[in-house]
């Protein structure tokens, strides 16, 4: 005889499959709104969210209508793409950070244009701009 907890767990999960695993879009846009729902209460939802995050990751890396979006993430330099996120994050453009240089420059380095990559200096400098480890950048 299985133990009760075993019984309502796979009960809970009859109703709402998707929190373990996504297997259609329409799962993948159910368990968005979930997610949506828990995290305005996150302290409580910890676990749920948890396990419904897994969950979301799983199918958006292997869904095919993510697969030239995580193609290009993964070709991605990832101090690149820190830096792409922190200038969304605070709405700047090229012009907005002197620490790498001319408008010029900084557009090169987002497009890894000439075989531009960030430097020791470039990372130091926005390590200490937006308050974030050095390691951040690798």
């Amino acid at each position: 005889m299985l133990p009760t907890a075993c019984i309502e767990i796979r009960e809970a999960l009859a109703k709402v499959p998707y929190l373990a695993h996504i297997e259609t879009q329409d799962d993948y846009e159910q368990a968005l709104a979930l997610m949506d729902d828990l995290v305005d209460d996150y302290d409580s939802n910890k676990f749920l969210i948890e396990m419904l995050s897994l969950s979301i990751e799983r199918w958006e890396e292997q869904a095919d209508e993510f697969a030239e979006f995580n193609a290009a993430i993964a070709e991605m330099d990832s101090g690149i793409a820190v830096l792409k996120t922190l200038m969304a994050q605070y709405r700047l453009g090229v012009a907005d950070l002197p620490e790498l240089g001319s408008k010029s420059n900084v557009s090169k380095l987002l497009n890894a244009a000439e075989g531009k990559k960030l430097n020791r200096h470039h990372i130091e400098a926005l390590s200490q701009r937006f308050g974030v480890p050095v390691s951040l950048f690798f």
